[in-house]
């Protein structure tokens, strides 16, 4: 009887041996990378600066024509709201005369002022009040890197770079000049004669790269005396610290155990040290146009009216200040500047300070979390009324007033180029003085703003 026969396996054991074959060999395309650490998540600042202003928006039903039910819904929506209104939450701060300037130091208030509108300004830090958080990574107590680190460390790497950029250049010069004096000792020096045409180029350029070499000079000696001081400051607090102890036999050991350690050194637990400075016309701003911020005096602790409120300000805009009870002008510094920051609040801008860029204020379309400032602002006052020349001294306090010379103006738009922002020409319209005193919203109703804005023209990129 024939023994059945099994099918061929050739194709199988091909199939191993090259499975075998790939297994054993091993992939040089797959390289091991040593772990990356994971980068903390960022804020979501969409989230987080979904609120525009510090004030409570209650939605009504909206009105469908078709539907006689939606009008009931907004009825009652209405009564609802007048038979228990909701809780509006004001805000606290207080006045401080000797910086002429609102601080505010609860640490929800701080964040509430921030997030919603982004109001004030950390006094510890560059805007945002984030000097705890820096604090606590800079103790080792936060995982990450500081702001201010990270900014060192890219300083120190932009300088570094200049220096081998320089030192770089120094040795082309030191090798072209070795070079041309070598060919000047052979006899060659007619070789190396060009038109004068060619020639000038070079010779700019030597002159450019020799004050590059002397750059590098300058970086270099002043590297070496940051070293210097460095090593002496180390040496010099080693021995304070070694110095009492030289001339002592050894101490005694205690036996006795360290107990509550972490009661007497606690490091981990340390105050808020920062608090939120807020501009007088942020301030006048929350108090008077949201109804969100009340601004107490320090030394009674009772709120301080609005009318009350603007007359401190206008006479801290003075420096020294105005005594208290004195003659005050319809062109004080902050009503000017405050019918400005007004006009563009209620326009839907952020305005911050914009002294970083020799401006008055800077225009932020969201926030400066999410974008640069797209315009800077400067403010002239204008005395175009016929009040303002009907006199002698009237004009002459008008020219005073609003003069400006020619390269001021170039050098601030300039600037303004320079960082990409383009600049705007406020004028305020100052009315005459009033005959009665009014009510706030009357006075600044008074005012008219003029805006002109104004950019550099280069030849060479705007040609149409």
């Amino acid at each position: 009887m024939a023994e059945p026969v099994a099918p061929p396996l050739s194709g199988v054991k091909a199939a191993a041996s090259t499975i075998e074959s790939t297994a054993a060999k091993p992939d040089v395309s797959e390289k091991v990378h040593p772990p990356r650490a994971s980068r903390p998540p960022r804020p979501n600042y969409r989230h987080i600066h979904r609120f525009p202003l510090p004030v409570n928006v209650h939605h009504v039903p909206s009105v469908i024509p078709h539907n006689p039910l939606s009008i009931i819904s907004v009825a009652l929506s209405y009564l609802t709201f007048l038979v228990s209104p909701p809780r509006q939450e004001i805000l606290s701060a207080y006045f401080d005369s000797a910086t002429s300037s609102v601080h505010v130091s609860d640490e929800k208030t701080i964040r509430a002022l921030w997030e919603m509108g982004f109001f004030g300004k950390g006094s510890l830090s560059r805007s945002e009040p984030t000097w705890l958080e820096q604090e606590k990574k800079r103790r080792g107590l936060m995982g990450g890197s500081t702001v201010e680190e990270a900014t060192r460390k890219r300083r120190a790497e932009r300088r570094q770079l200049k220096l081998e950029r320089a030192r770089h250049e120094k040795l082309a010069v030191e090798e072209r000049l070795r070079a041309e004096a070598a060919a000047r000792e052979n006899g060659a020096s007619h070789g190396l004669l060009v038109d004068e045409a060619a020639d000038a180029p070079a010779i700019s350029v030597e002159k450019f790269s020799v004050k590059r070499a002397m750059e590098a000079k300058f970086l270099e000696r002043r590297q070496q005396a940051m070293q210097n001081r460095e090593t002496a400051q180390l040496v010099d607090s080693t021995n304070s610290l070694s110095s009492p102890f030289e001339n002592q036999g050894p101490l005694p050991i205690s036996t006795t155990p360290i107990q509550n350690l972490d009661d007497e050194l606690d490091l981990d637990i340390f105050d808020n040290e920062e608090h939120l400075q807020l501009s007088n016309e942020e301030a006048f701003f929350l108090v008077y146009a949201l109804g969100a911020l009340r601004i107490v005096d320090r030394t009674t602790n009772v709120a301080i009216p609005t009318p009350s409120l603007l007359n401190t300000l206008r006479r801290h805009s003075y420096y020294p200040p105005r005594p208290e009870g004195g003659p005050l002008k319809v062109d004080d510094p902050f009503m000017i500047s405050y019918a400005v920051y007004h006009h563009f609040r209620s326009l839907g801008w952020v305005v911050r300070s914009g002294v970083k860029f020799g401006t008055d204020y800077l225009l932020y379309n969201r926030g400066p979390v999410f974008s640069h400032a797209e315009f800077a602002v400067i403010i002239i006052p204008s005395y175009s009324h016929e009040f303002w020349s009907s006199t002698e001294d009237l004009k002459k306090h008008a020219t005073e007033k609003q003069s400006r010379s020619w390269w001021w103006l170039h050098c601030v738009n300039r600037v303004q180029a320079q960082v990409k922002k383009s600049l705007v020409i406020c004028y305020v319209d100052v009315p005459p003085p009033a005959g009665r005193p009014a009510d706030v919203g009357a006075d600044l109703n008074r005012y008219r703003i003029r805006e002109f804005l104004l950019r550099r023209w280069v030849p060479n990129r705007t040609r149409d």
